[in-house]
């Protein structure tokens, strides 16, 4: 995939850079495949905004993804790559010896009229979904399960990949995108290659608007408020927040601060943190 870049014919121009699609190869969504999705302007069940800077953006309908891949739906065909509004990646169009359709994350390479297959006895191609059990240590992998049989919720963003690392004792040992060192079971699924892509992260939005077609309203940072509307207001000039960290307009720690439950049941299962010296 490549950037697209333009002239500076305005300021907005100067800098944008946007995704070539030089991958996506159908532009319109399955029609059997999409769902409504309601906006909620970052607003919880109650009307409450929970979610800040949030609103309006472009209307957009929801593909289904596949995430579980279940192994009896056999060979599939890929149609076309699609780009999904919803996420980084792009998504594959398939199609099996049934005649069912159905979406997956595309990984690297993928093409029309590739094969991709899931089950026990796949080959170790890129779009093909086994147990981690069957996969050689040291493959790249991405949509991987946590809970055998949830489907897919690690590694699924553009560009991303993991390395598996080792296995005994029932576990694997899985490298993630982050450094983060992980076990997980081996009977939990998880697909060959790097989801596809991969230059996503050097697009300039270049524009104010186009933040906006994505539902992001503006941001007003806390130090140029007034003291009685933000903790990093007031002073004279540009003056130090005041306090020994950033917080939320209700003082609340941001940015530094751990939301991690220092008691989840799950930290068995790392074995290096990211961050980890």
């Amino acid at each position: 995939m490549a950037v697209k870049k333009y002239k500076p014919t305005t300021p907005a121009r100067r800098h944008m850079a946007s995704p070539s699609f030089e991958e996506v190869t159908k532009y319109t969504p399955e029609k059997s495949l999409i769902a409504t999705k309601k906006k909620h302007a970052g607003r919880n069940s109650y009307g409450r905004i929970t979610v800040r800077h949030r609103g309006g953006g472009n209307k957009v309908k929801y593909r289904i993804i596949d995430f579980k891949r279940a192994p009896e739906a056999g060979a599939s065909t890929v149609i076309g790559i699609e780009y999904d509004p919803n996420r980084s990646a792009y998504i594959a169009l398939l199609e099996n010896e049934a005649g069912k359709k159905s979406y997956i994350i595309a990984p690297l390479g993928l093409t029309d009229g590739d094969k991709v297959y899931s089950g026990t006895d796949a080959d170790i191609k890129p779009g093909n979904t086994l147990p981690v059990a069957n996969i050689p240590i040291g493959t790249l992998i991405h949509n991987i399960e946590l809970y055998p049989g949830k489907g897919g919720q690690l590694v699924r963003t553009a560009g991303s990949a993991a390395q598996l690392m080792a296995k005994e004792n029932g576990m694997a040992q899985i490298r993630l995108p982050s450094g983060e060192f992980r076990m997980i079971r081996l009977d939990c699924q998880a697909t060959i290659g790097q989801v596809g892509n991969i230059e996503h992260d050097i697009v300039k939005i270049g524009k104010a608007g186009r933040t906006r077609h994505m539902g992001i309203r503006p941001t007003v940072r806390g130090s140029v408020m007034n003291p009685c509307d933000h903790p990093h207001g007031g002073g004279e000039g540009r003056s130090p927040i005041g306090r020994p960290g950033p917080v939320t307009p209700w003082g609340k720690p941001a940015l530094v601060y751990k939301t991690r439950d220092k008691k989840a049941r799950t930290d068995k299962f790392i074995i290096k943190r990211r961050n980890a010296k």
